[in-house]
């Protein structure tokens, strides 16, 4: 396989998380004012619990297989590339400027960027991890001689990243909206904070390059990298104020749709 073959496969294995991002964030043009408090934590706690379930279901696991096939240590590249991945998010949170919903104090480094721009920048670390792991998937169900990703499989990734995604566009385009952005910027700004998918899909890909020895470890930094957003951003942000019990069933809903999907197209 060739390099242009790889970016191919990585933009359109992402074509699914973009386009649900771009219907969510089309939710600005729909609602006058923010959504409900409830159910922001049920959108946050449900995006929680995809995250979780494919993590496990879609990357962990496949990774632990995939290495067990190489004859080689599965533990090693399962726990080393958690480390790193949980490690490179954490890098990111700490580093980069971003600003979250309903927070006046921005995280990262002092920056003289915009409260817009730092808000749309915290939904973007999200995506990063997650256009890695929907790539990798497609490349290995593609290219790779093993039976442990499918081609089903990492569809059911895909469109259980694309259905969290959907309160995820909802998420940059409403608060944007309430600081006095244009409805259309707002929206504009949402589908941009999904750019980052596609480009992390495609670096992944050509990081891996096909190469079997290092897929197990690719597999396990998305995993490290999409469970890092999940414990320190969105399951504490599900469970803010009174009744954080709807966030709960939020993060257990998630976690059964992309459980099922995946068991029943895997």
């Amino acid at each position: 396989m060739n390099a242009f073959d790889l970016i191919i496969l990585a933009l359109t294995s992402t074509a699914i998380p973009f386009l649900c991002t771009t219907a969510g964030a089309s939710t600005v043009f729909f609602f006058k004012k923010e959504i409900p408090q409830g159910v922001q934590r049920v959108f946050l706690g449900f995006a929680a619990g995809v995250m979780i379930a494919a993590s496990v279901w879609s990357l962990l696991i496949p990774a632990i297989e995939m290495a067990k096939e190489q004859g080689g240590n599965e533990i090693i590249p399962a726990t080393g590339g958690f480390i790193l991945g949980a490690g490179f998010l954490w890098l990111l949170d700490v580093f980069m400027p971003h600003l979250h919903p309903g927070s006046d104090l921005p995280e990262g480094v002092k920056s003289p960027l915009r409260r817009t721009t730092l808000l749309v920048l915290a939904v973007t670390l999200h995506n990063i991890p997650e256009g890695m792991a929907v790539g990798l998937a497609a490349s290995i169900a593609q290219y790779g001689e093993t039976v442990v990703i499918t081609t089903a499989s990492a569809a059911a990734l895909s469109i259980g990243i694309g259905l969290q995604n959907l309160p995820e566009g909802a998420a940059v385009a409403l608060p944007l909206r309430r600081e006095g952005v244009s409805r259309g910027k707002a929206f504009s700004l949402g589908v941009l904070s999904a750019v980052v998918e596609p480009i992390g899909a495609v670096v992944a890909v050509l990081l891996s390059g096909g190469i079997a020895a290092i897929m197990p470890w690719m597999l396990a930094f998305a995993a490290g990298a999409m469970l890092y957003v999940v414990v320190e951003e969105l399951i504490p942000e599900a469970h803010l104020g009174e009744h954080s019990n709807i966030g709960t069933m939020g993060v257990l809903s998630g976690f059964l749709i992309m459980m099922v999907l995946d068991v029943a197209l895997g």
